[in-house]
């Protein structure tokens, strides 16, 4: 047989299958990016005596063989899909790649037989992902930081080539994912692939500087009180916290520090600090300032021997924030006899003027509030 009749002997058995087959099962696309997805499908020329015609084309990734839902139709696909169809190829266009559009794809034809219709299986399956820049090691000083940087994803076409930039501008393009450079406290690096340019990584760069809120701002003791610091930054910050020069590890360097029950012996000054692979960043210092009612009152008296005639004051203390206010009252008498710490008595009287009377203490009291 010569190879003209071969050839033709061929794409006679070829057009007497039904068939899709596809150029590639396993497809990676970039989020953000569009991915053509491609088949070829064969189907006999006669059937029955009936030529054959196709009706209608269609790709989908739910519901099945026999009611597959077209991704025209598909809400999750709306204006980012369009079929390609040039003699017996197909293709199958997808733009602005979302995560979600990972998935299986099959191409199904329908012609005008009632039993000419035909899927092709297994399908392409189709990962979308987006890049991501890790940090593999770093030696942080106080000016800048020597890292080394990987850009990855779950999956890279093959002989990619790796665009690096910092702060917008390129440093390098290079077969390699990793990339060994300085990086100062105000610099962004990020990464693309080739042909990707739009599609970059996130940046990585230190922490910016923190943010500390306080939660109640009106702080009263025994009560919950949570402080929260927030920085941004990638990679994701650790936090930790300081009074003063004390340390306070937050737990499980969670960016919160909780007092369950505070207490007065917690007011003082707090600050956070931020810090990632490529350094650190301190807060500004927040005032915690911790409500109280006054403690039990004592009242002092001067002099201590008191004589008929003479003048007398008494003073009332007691702990409290705010500060407390003061009432002075006598034994067994409902109504005040003077406000304010201190309560002076002038010309003191009482029952035996040749004697010391007793001490004021046991007939006067103060209330604080």
């Amino acid at each position: 047989m010569s190879p003209t009749a071969a050839s033709g002997f061929f794409f006679f058995l070829l057009s007497n299958v039904w068939g899709v087959t596809y150029t590639s099962t396993q497809i990676c696309g970039i989020k953000g990016s569009t991915v053509d997805i491609h088949c070829y499908y064969t189907y006999p020329y006669l059937v029955r005596g009936d030529y054959t015609k196709i009706k209608r084309t269609l790709w989908f990734t739910k519901g099945n063989n026999n009611e597959p839902v077209d991704l025209r139709t598909d809400s999750d696909y709306t204006g980012r899909v369009m079929y390609q169809r040039v003699d017996k190829a197909c293709t199958l266009k997808i733009t602005d790649l979302r995560q979600r559009d990972s998935a299986v794809y099959k191409f199904r034809f329908i012609t005008n037989h009632p039993d000419g219709k035909y899927t092709g299986s297994p399908g392409v399956t189709l990962s979308v992902t987006d890049l991501q820049l890790q940090v593999i090691r770093s030696t942080v000083q106080q000016d800048s930081t020597r890292a080394e940087l990987k850009c990855q994803s779950t999956c890279s076409p093959h002989h990619t080539t790796y665009i690096w930039y910092k702060n917008g501008q390129i440093q390098r393009e290079t077969s390699s994912s990793s990339f060994d450079l300085s990086i100062s406290p105000a610099d962004r690096v990020f990464c693309a692939v080739k042909g990707h340019e739009k599609f970059p990584s996130p940046s990585v760069y230190r922490p910016n500087l923190p943010s500390v809120s306080v939660s109640p701002s009106e702080i009263v003791e025994g009560s919950s009180v949570t402080l929260t610091c927030s920085s941004d930054a990638n990679p994701a910050a650790n936090y930790t916290w300081y009074k003063s020069d004390t340390h306070l590890k937050s737990i499980h360097e969670e960016p919160q520090f909780v007092f369950r029950s505070i207490t007065s012996s917690d007011s003082g000054q707090y600050y956070c600090e931020a810090g990632n692979k490529l350094g650190k960043s301190r807060s500004e210092s927040v005032s915690i300032d911790v409500k109280y009612r006054p403690n039990l009152p004592s009242v002092s008296v001067s002099p201590s021997e008191i004589v008929e005639g003479s003048s007398v004051t008494l003073t009332c203390s007691s702990d409290a924030n705010p500060a407390a206010n003061y009432t002075w009252y006598k034994e067994n008498e409902e109504s005040p006899k003077a406000s304010g710490q201190i309560f002076t008595i002038t010309d003191i009287r009482g029952s035996s003027a040749a004697s010391p009377l007793s001490t004021p203490t046991t007939t006067d009291r103060c209330l604080r509030v």
